[in-house]
This record gives C-alpha cells, structure tokens and sequence, in this order.
C-alpha cells in the first residue's frame, strides 16, 4: 500500500481524528473527576465540617444584618421622596425589595447550615457514644471471660452445703448435754409450789398478833411566858406620870 503523500485528504483526515479523539479523552476525564471517577481526595473529618459550617454561619449573619440596613436606608429614602419625587420613591422601594429577596435567600441558607451543622454534631456524639459502649462491651467481656456459668452454679450450690453443715454444727454444739428434761413437768411442778405456799398464807392470817395503837404526845399543862409589852407602852405610861407630876 502506497503512503498518502503530506497535504492529502486521508491525511488530513487522519490527523482531524487523531485530535478529536485527544478531545473526547480531556472531556471523559473531566467528567470523571466531575462524578468521582478520579482520585479521591481526603474528606473533611466531622470537626473541620463543624469549624466550617460556623465560619459560614457568621459570614451568613453578617449578611443578614448587612442586608436589614439596606433595606431600612431604601425605606426612608423612599418615604423622604414620597410625593415630591416619585421616580426616586419607586427606585428606592425596587432596590427594597431586592435585599428583602436576598435576606430571605440568605435565611434559607442559614437554616440549611445549621441543620447540617446540628446533624453533623449529632452523628459525632451518637459515633462517640457508640464507641464508648464498645469499648464497656468489650470490657465486660473480658472481666467474664474465665467465668463459666456451670462452675458459677456448681460453687452456689457448694457454698449453700456449706452452710447447711455449718448450721447443723452449730445445732449440735448449742444441744445440752445430759439428760433430757420435760419442761412442761418443770412449769407444772413450780405452780404446785406456788400454790401451796399460797394457802399457807392464807391459814396464818388469824395468828399475827396485832400491832399496838401508836402513842401520840400530849397536851402541855403549863403556860406559856407572856410576851413583854412593847416599848410604846413603857413611854406612854410615862409620859403620864409626868403629866400628872406637873399638874
């Protein structure tokens, strides 16, 4: 077969398609890495997602508030034209009513960053938990593994023998030594007793002597000593005589 001299159609034909084949493997490429065909790069973990969502978050807040000032300015400039210059008037409620859009856009983002947000610190507590109960399973398991629950029953049932034989020992030793004795012939005996030195009591009560009446003191016979008259007497009486002195 004879080479296509430079310049021809077949030539020029091959090399178009040569081109256009390097063309449609860049365009596959790209939409490999486009839908994940390509190498995979590293994942955020959950707390640089949570650092990045609050950065946002404060972006998104300073917008909101950048965005109510605009459209508070837009209202009073609107009311200050009112009547007098009606075209500034509808200018200033059209720009109005485009950061109220943008605002409400904002809103809408901003609640969708906090419930992700608030889902990734969920999943990360509900991961952590989870490991913790891991990690108490695995250590229960490992504090029961020796333990078997045949030997476990076998040493109950040991330990309650024991106890058995212990209690049956302690029974003998307490048990007096001896004859036995009724204690009902015992109690029976004792009111016997009673009763009989009860109607002994009863016969001697006629026989105890009486007891002499007690002696009280008499009344004394002699006076008593007169009290001395008072002094007041004395003077009175004495001033009398002196009276009767001098008359």
């Amino acid at each position: 077969m004879r080479p296509h001299p430079p310049g021809s159609q077949a030539e020029v034909a091959r090399s178009r398609g040569e081109k256009a084949g390097e063309a449609r493997v860049v365009e596959m490429s790209g939409l490999g890495r486009l839908f994940g065909r390509g190498k995979k790069e590293k994942g955020p973990t959950p707390e640089e997602a949570i650092q990045k969502l609050k950065e946002t978050e404060k972006i998104l807040i300073k917008k909101q508030e950048f965005l109510e000032q605009k459209i508070q300015q837009e209202l009073q400039m609107a009311k200050k034209h009112g009547t007098k210059n009606k075209r500034a008037a509808l200018q200033a409620l059209r720009r109005k009513k485009r950061f109220e859009q943008q605002l409400a856009q904002t809103d809408g983002t901003l609640s969708t960053l906090e419930f992700q947000r608030e889902a990734i610190e969920n999943a990360t507590t509900n991961a952590e938990v989870l490991r913790t109960m891991e990690l108490a399973a695995q250590g229960m398991k490992k504090a029961y593994q020796d333990m078997d629950i045949d030997k476990v029953d076998e040493l109950m049932a040991d330990i309650t023998e024991q106890q058995e034989v212990a209690q049956q020992i302690s029974d003998a030793i307490s048990r007096p030594v001896g004859f036995d004795v009724d204690e009902d012939e015992l109690l029976e005996e004792l009111e016997k007793l009673e009763q009989e030195e009860l109607a002994r009591e009863l016969l001697h009560v006629g026989d105890k002597e009486e007891e002499p009446p007690i002696k009280l003191p008499g009344v004394p016979s002699t006076h008593l000593p007169e009290e001395p008259a008072p002094k007041a007497d004395e003077d009175e009486e004495a001033l009398k005589q002196l009276a009767e002195w001098v008359s």
